[in-house]
């Protein structure tokens, strides 16, 4: 089995939210209106897991627009992000194939398709995320021509990845210090943001069996009073381990839960 985690930027209107989910068909997914996104989780064959997917990119092109798009999240895209991931690294090769698959259909849609990670020589999400990260490169898949309301989509094969936030008891600047520090410390993705109701450090950790999500929490509260957490997606079991029992979790089941419900 397969796995994608497509997001979209859209964490609002319920009612599309909804008919994309209907689409997507996922066994997990969350949205939040700070961050104006959604990410679902989605499990299947190689050879079907691509056709999930582009059913709900052609939802997501009919009901989300770009233009009229802000969120604290950083964005290249309606659908911004597109992986496809492996649980065990004897399907790394199934997986490349699939996203490539995936890559060529959503720019048939229409969408310029950017590869990311090993299928994209080693540029980042990151990279292509910054202002001006699109600016003079030629897309892997479809037209070179942004979307007009769109934009473009990321593509990658890779191993799972946790998504997970941190609230925090401090300000904007202390949050933004944290995760510059955590980057470094854990080598992990990390962001200081500001939501409506709390301060956030938001993080992607990219390797799960070097750092779990109680190393971060501890990394954090080394430097601020931690409120709270989240996992945005469901995550391999290992990620959980020793999590700390007085920092309230929310979010998913384990992913191998998944896999076997």
């Amino acid at each position: 089995m397969l796995i994608s985690v497509p997001n979209v930027s859209e964490g609002r209107d319920q009612r599309t939210l909804h008919r994309i989910a209907e689409a997507f068909e996922p066994v997990y997914w969350s949205s939040d209106a700070d961050h104006h996104r959604a990410v679902f989780t989605l499990i299947d064959e190689p050879g079907q897991l691509h056709g999930r997917v582009l059913a709900g990119a052609r939802e997501t092109l009919q009901r989300v627009d770009l233009t009229h798009h802000h969120g604290v999240h950083p964005r290249v895209g309606a659908l911004d992000v597109a992986p496809i991931v492996y649980l065990d690294p004897a399907d790394k090769g199934a997986a490349c194939a699939e996203a490539l698959v995936l890559a060529d259909e959503l720019g048939q849609l229409g969408l310029p398709v950017f590869l990311y990670g090993e299928l994209g020589n080693g540029r980042t999400r990151a990279q292509l995320r910054r202002p001006g990260g699109l600016s003079g490169v030629a897309p892997d898949f479809g037209p070179h021509e942004l979307h007009p309301t769109a934009g473009a989509t990321l593509v990658a094969a890779r191993p799972p990845l946790v998504a997970f936030n941190v609230e925090i008891d401090a300000p904007l600047d202390v949050a933004k210090r944290i995760a510059a520090h955590i980057r470094t410390e854990l080598d992990v993705r990390a962001l200081g943001l500001a939501l409506s109701s709390t301060i956030q450090v938001s993080t992607n950790i990219e390797d799960h069996t070097r750092t779990t999500m109680a190393q971060v929490v501890e990394a954090v509260r080394a430097h601020a009073r931690v409120t709270g957490a989240e996992l945005v997606a469901p995550a391999p079991r290992a990620a959980y381990a020793n999590f700390p029992e007085d920092v309230p979790l929310r979010g998913p089941k384990p992913l191998e839960d998944h896999l076997t419900s």
